[in-house]
């Protein structure tokens, strides 16, 4: 049974969805098997997993760039056909466009990015991830991090409904997450965005999550929701608590080794 805390409006809707492709080498491959779960208005879900138990099949789909082979995704009712700016997606390979500054990356899904309004959008997000004084720079400059901010600033100052998130701190040092993890979660709130985010830390997860969905591989399936102990923010030192060791160690036991890090 699937539990949900959130009182807000049903906004996307996965009914017995399966995903199956085909390999290089020819060979059928099941991703996702029978998924169903929903998310609401304001909710920030996070689905863990190992590598290979079809974390970025599922958020390709819920962006509308491939189909299910059975099943409905349905975003505020209606099935998902393509891609649409409601729905943000931010990959883990800092996808910044490399030719242009970062003010220029950030206001580049702005329809008239240079009316007044716009502009002032695109510096408030320089203020809010604070790259203001790298807004002419180019990505090649910047840190991991940095570039990250840009990417989440680019695809938030859209306004999206939902942003998803393909492990966006995987390649960022400890204190560069946690610093990371406590941006998007004011981004969030602020904007009053839902949040889906796939990661393989379960750390991340308790400091971030209203809902875990816990996934398991071939095929991806959902084998287990948890509910985190305390509203947020939350940080690191919640960590320690010990209703939060006790859900690590229930989540741990039920899930591959191959996730630790």
């Amino acid at each position: 049974m699937e539990m949900n805390t959130n009182k807000g409006d049903l906004l996307l809707q996965f009914q017995n969805v399966s995903k199956t492709f085909v390999d290089k080498q020819f060979r059928k491959v099941q991703a996702l098997t029978d998924l169903t779960f929903s998310l609401h208005q304001g909710e920030f879900i996070v689905i863990i997993g190992s590598s290979g138990c079809g974390k970025s099949t599922l958020l390709r789909l819920i962006a509308g760039l491939d189909k299910p082979s059975m099943g409905n995704i349905l975003y505020r009712g209606k099935q998902i056909e393509e891609p649409d700016k409601r729905r943000g997606l931010v990959f883990q390979s800092y996808s910044v466009f490399p030719w242009l500054t970062v003010r220029e990356n950030i206001e580049f899904g702005l329809e008239n990015r240079n009316s007044r309004n716009n502009q002032e959008k695109v510096s408030n997000w320089l203020t809010f991830t604070g790259l203001t004084e790298f807004e002419d720079a180019y990505p090649k400059v910047l840190s991991g991090g940095m570039r990250q901010r840009v990417a989440i600033a680019r695809t938030m100052i859209v306004e999206p409904e939902l942003l998803l998130l393909d492990e966006p701190f995987g390649a960022l040092d400890e204190r560069t997450r946690e610093s990371m993890q406590g941006l998007l979660i004011k981004a969030a709130i602020n904007s009053g965005c839902s949040v889906l985010l796939v990661t393989h830390d379960i750390r991340e997860a308790l400091i971030l999550a209203d809902r875990i969905f816990l996934m398991e591989s071939h095929p991806g399936r959902i084998m287990g929701t948890f509910i985190p102990p305390s509203e947020k923010p939350r940080t690191r030192n919640h960590l320690s608590l010990p209703e939060f060791k006790s859900l690590y160690d229930e989540i741990l036991d039920r899930f591959p080794i191959q996730i630790l890090q």
